[in-house]
């Protein structure tokens, strides 16, 4: 037996939702009636929030791309000694 239910969802999170799913070739419906079926058989709730980079993060990243941008990257090395070698010059 199937039964019917009715959810409010933000409307960008459904249409992300059902773009991920018919990417893999399944329905909305498919997808949530999969994730029900695991909490349910695992007991599980899992949920999963990216983070947000912060400003500092951002800023940080932008310099190193700037770095290597401009060629200032370390030599590769093969060895620990090698790389603690480096570090000291």
């Amino acid at each position: 037996m199937k039964t019917v239910i009715s959810v409010k969802v933000d409307t960008d999170v459904k249409a992300r939702a059902q773009e991920v799913a018919a990417s893999a070739g399944i329905s909305i419906s498919t997808l949530v009636n999969s994730y029900l079926r695991h909490i349910s058989t695992t007991r599980r709730i899992e949920l999963y929030a990216p983070e947000q980079m912060t400003p500092k993060l951002e800023g940080l990243i932008e310099a190193v791309e700037k770095e290597i941008a401009g060629g200032h990257v370390s030599p590769g090395v093969s060895s620990a000694d090698e790389f603690l070698a480096e570090l000291k010059s």
